[in-house]
């Protein structure tokens, strides 16, 4: 059996939602998403994480597809919440939308975070990742849209067909990391995308801003594009404190989140991936578990974290309600109030106390 027949048998919408099927790139002379400078996570063709473990081979992605563990989900999974934004906050206020989708509302501006509103996470609309509960907004709902974040090109974090409703609708300003333009301009020509590298900024008004951070990850959207295009954190610095939003990232040595507590200080708010993190051999190096997060969190010591990355679609091996029970049990270990670090539902909002 050749790779691409077995790819059929291990369904590549699903591995293709989380980019995992990007193991099967060749070696390539030029990048297709973006040409620059050889950097400290640049080659010249690739970008990667300084120090830290890269790419996966063959026969472990085999082991992980083939070895069994994964826990059954229920088709439907819904969330006691319902949310219908104002059109706009002077404060702050955010709200789950799903999986790692965010709506943030600060300063007067609306800012959605890595938008996934259609029904799978994958490259095809018959099968792969279905959602198990509707967004906690519905798209109707959306109050103006100021600003939209990508952290990086997974189908489950860069939906093409929601950017496109939302540059018909909306025509807001779409930031994301290097060559993540190429990739939204191939489906989308007429969206202007402005891209950064780790350490950018861009000034969204009323004294908002966005800063591009490191993030343990990765990024591809087939089998020959793996780690083309930039992935990223976002620290959104605002009159009201500073948000830090992680897309997706392993724990690694833990020093990127220090470095952010140093640069930035104080967060006040942070949004913690808690999810898609079975079996650890596998994702380990890529998606942090819970315990992973409390640390992230004992590092950047936020006011507030709210945990996302769960309980929308199945892409890894545990439980759909296997996330908040472990955070649960690291929050005990570490002696950090709940109340602290709260796994959210779509549709759930959180505003600053008071």
């Amino acid at each position: 059996m050749n790779r691409r027949t077995l790819l059929k048998s291990l369904s590549v919408p699903a591995l293709a939602a989380t980019g995992l099927i990007g193991w099967m790139t060749a070696a390539r002379a030029t990048n297709r998403y973006y040409q620059g400078p050889v950097t400290d996570h640049f080659d010249g063709v690739r970008f990667f994480s300084p120090g830290q473990p890269q790419d996966k081979g063959f026969v472990e992605l085999l082991r992980w597809q083939l070895g069994g563990g994964r826990k059954a989900w229920p088709e439907s999974f819904p969330s006691p919440f319902r949310d219908r934004p104002p059109p706009a906050s002077k404060g702050l206020r955010a709200v789950l939308i799903g999986h790692a989708s965010f709506l943030v509302q600060v300063a007067g501006l609306n800012l959605l975070i890595d938008p996934v509103f259609s029904e799978r996470a994958s490259p095809v609309s018959f099968s792969g990742p279905r959602r198990v509960n509707p967004p906690g907004i519905a798209f109707e709902d959306l109050p103006l849209i100021h600003a939209v974040l990508i952290t990086h090109n997974h189908y489950d974090h860069l939906d093409i067909e929601t950017l496109g409703r939302l540059w018909h609708r909306h025509r807001p300003r779409f930031i994301a990391p290097l060559g993540n333009d190429a990739v939204i301009r191939a489906e989308h020509p007429d969206i202007t995308v402005e891209t950064r590298d780790w350490g950018g900024s861009v000034d969204l008004g009323n004294g908002v801003t966005v800063h591009l951070e490191p993030a343990y990850h990765w990024s591809a959207r087939g089998i020959n594009d793996r780690r083309m295009a930039l992935w990223c954190a976002f620290v959104i610095t605002t009159p009201t404190g500073t948000i830090y939003h992680i897309g997706d990232t392993g724990f690694g040595d833990g020093r990127i989140f220090q470095t952010v507590r140093e640069r930035f200080g104080r967060i006040r708010l942070a949004h913690l991936p808690i999810g898609a993190y079975e079996p650890r051999w596998f994702m380990e190096p890529q998606h942090m578990n819970p315990e992973d997060a409390v640390k992230v969190f004992q590092i950047v010591e936020p006011e507030q974290a709210l945990g996302h990355h769960w309980g929308t679609f199945r892409l890894t091996n545990e439980g759909v309600d296997e996330p908040p029970r472990e955070l649960a049990d690291a929050l005990q270990a570490a002696e950090i109030s709940p109340d602290r670090f709260r796994p959210l539902r779509p549709g759930e909002v959180w505003t600053p106390p008071g």
